[in-house]
């Protein structure tokens, strides 16, 4: 059974899944802007929703920071840039091949 956890690097801008110390696959993200920067820290993945609507995508992903998430997006041209209220982006396909591999309890570390 896979030890799966996330690392988000917010200078790269990309979302890795990690099995135990190995990179197993790597996304492109969006992240906070200067003003509502993502929140560095340990943190863990609380609940999913499919079909959020609106700029959450077509999956949402909560943080055990309230809030926050991992979610699609409705704006794909946001992925790479710092366009977020905090939350990570992902692309939509992106955030469902990922949504099926992470259980809820996930570690999920934000870095810069």
């Amino acid at each position: 059974m896979p030890a799966y956890r996330i690392i988000v690097d917010l200078s790269d801008r990309r979302l890795h899944l990690l099995d135990g110390n190995l990179v197993v696959q790597s996304y492109p993200i969006g992240v906070g802007t200067i003003l509502t920067q993502t929140p560095q820290g340990e943190y863990s993945i609380i609940n999913k929703q499919p079909n959020p609507g609106g700029p959450f995508g077509v999956f949402w992903m909560g943080l055990s920071r309230p809030h926050y998430g991992i979610h699609g997006t409705n704006n794909p041209a946001s992925i790479g840039t710092m366009a977020s209220h905090g939350c990570i982006r992902m692309f939509n396909e992106d955030v469902l091949a990922l949504a099926r591999l992470v259980p809820i309890g996930t570690r999920v570390t934000i870095r810069q």
